[in-house]
């Protein structure tokens, strides 16, 4: 007999599988362009291809970001695992972007 599941349970474990391929994706998506951009920020190399191109990925991920984690955790998920859009952002987004930053930051301090 399967158990009755608990309708309090909150959190990732109530995501249906779509959702954690974007988080996935949003996660791995934001750590490459962290990663990206502390290096175009840290080359010295500013030149218009390479600034346009940070520009655009930036650009990208914001806009990725809004779509596909803020307006899709609000529109379908927030009631049901019972955490806001914006802490979405910040965990499936903000802070794999600072940890690209970081990976590439560590990378050079060993080097």
């Amino acid at each position: 007999m399967n158990p009755i599941p608990d309708a309090r349970a909150t959190g990732f474990g109530k995501l249906p599988i779509s959702a954690i391929v974007n988080l996935v994706l949003a996660v791995l998506l934001s750590a490459w362009s962290g990663f990206f951009t502390m290096d175009f920020l840290l080359s010295g190399i500013y030149t218009w291809p390479r600034s346009s191109r940070v520009v655009t990925l930036t650009c990208a991920v914001i806009i990725l970001v809004y779509e596909f984690i803020y307006k899709e955790h609000q529109t379908r998920h927030a009631a049901v695992t019972g955490i806001a859009p914006l802490h979405m952002v910040v965990y499936a987004c903000m802070i794999p972007y600072m940890l690209g930053t970081l990976a590439l930051l560590a990378l050079i301090n060993r080097g």
